[in-house]
């Protein structure tokens, strides 16, 4: 049975909200509360059709010694009791703790690992992939900062991905993505395996993060195109630096005001993510009974392309569907990752 406290407490919570916000908040408080109440709509929904059954049971209980009821509540007990099972785990489902950056834009940076020009030439590839996958869901992909290889795809590429829960598809990304296959330039055929990493960090706002200014270092050099060519004869791109932590991002636009304006976004991101990051290692230290490091250096998948298949090493799922995978048709993968975490963050609330 659902813990009828917590489901009062919830509903508690919802109805403050929803006065507070009739009462005029504005501002920051405004947005705080709306967030609030908003991601509580689902699990209210769930609580209240819960409650219904529950107390519906209850109430057809108590007709059975009725006799001219009786029939009539054995009918409606039987109906009841076959809901509840469903509704109990639909509200266990509900219950589980929000990732408050599920419905957040992402920031997706993909770089080369080991393989050389390879490498490079499947970061391309995986860019690409992401970005069909987002024209498929309707979400705009904004390049922040690329280098591109010698011979082909990306040294390094950022890009920013907006469209409503990015993050919730995208998160289970992160990691490093294998490719075996014949590159383009082995003349003998030879099977080659070569690596990209693949880090993708909630959109932040300035809500989400306080950057104090002293903490800035922001240096302004001249920007160049590929090879050193088409050099500006002004100083519009950007540098800044991140004292405390030491991250350092970058943006070589044509307007320094717009390289400044990309480059905090990216570093806002990094931040986010790193606050998150350092959270979810101390709630681990915690749980000794988590499962999965997270650590994003881990191997995730392998695209295989003589064998036509893409294997998601997490799950052990394996799909012989490649072309299609890069094609942009990542929702299976997608959808059974999300699966997999909630099944993880069922058990474990429930262990």
């Amino acid at each position: 049975m659902i813990p009828r406290d917590k489901i009062a407490q919830i509903l508690q919570r919802h109805e403050f909200l929803e006065a507070s916000m009739a009462e005029g908040l504005s501002g920051e408080d405004y947005v705080r509360v709306s967030k609030e109440y908003s991601a509580l709509q689902d699990v209210v929904g769930q609580a209240r059709a819960y409650e219904e059954t529950v107390e519906g049971i209850a109430e057809a209980e108590a007709m059975l010694d009725d006799p001219e009821m009786r029939d009539l509540a054995t009918e409606e007990l039987d109906r009841l009791r076959a809901a509840l099972p469903g509704l109990e785990q639909a509200m266990r489902v509900a219950l589980l703790p929000r990732d408050e950056a599920d419905e957040k834009s992402a920031i997706l940076e993909i770089r080369p690992g080991t393989g050389g020009d390879e490498a490079a030439l499947f970061a391309g590839d995986l860019f690409r992939m992401y970005q069909r996958y987002a024209e498929a869901r309707g979400w705009t992909v904004e390049v922040l900062e690329e280098a591109a290889g010698e011979m082909g795809g990306y040294k390094e590429i950022v890009a920013s991905v907006k469209g409503a829960g990015v993050f919730a598809r995208l998160k289970f990304e992160s990691g490093v993505h294998r490719v075996q296959r014949v590159p383009e330039t082995e003349s003998q055929g030879r099977i080659h395996t070569s690596a990209a990493t693949v880090a993708v960090l909630p959109e932040a706002e300035a809500i989400d993060v306080s950057i104090a200014e002293a903490d800035l270092r922001i240096d302004t050099m001249r920007a160049s195109g590929a090879g050193g060519q088409h050099v500006n004869t002004t100083d519009s791109a950007v540098r800044i630096t991140h004292i405390p932590t030491g991250i350092v991002v970058t943006s070589s636009e044509k307007s320094q005001h717009t390289n400044r304006a990309k480059a905090m976004d990216v570093l806002r991101a990094r931040l986010y993510d790193l606050q998150r990051r350092e959270a979810d290692e101390a709630r681990a230290a915690e749980r000794k009974g988590q499962i999965g490091s997270g650590d994003r250096s881990e191997r995730i998948r392998t695209y295989n392309f003589p064998q036509g298949r893409v294997s998601d090493h997490r799950i052990n799922l394996t799909l012989y569907k490649l072309d299609e995978v890069m094609a942009g048709a990542l929702d299976e993968l997608v959808d059974a990752l999300a699966a997999d975490d909630q099944a993880a963050k069922l058990a474990d609330l429930e262990a």
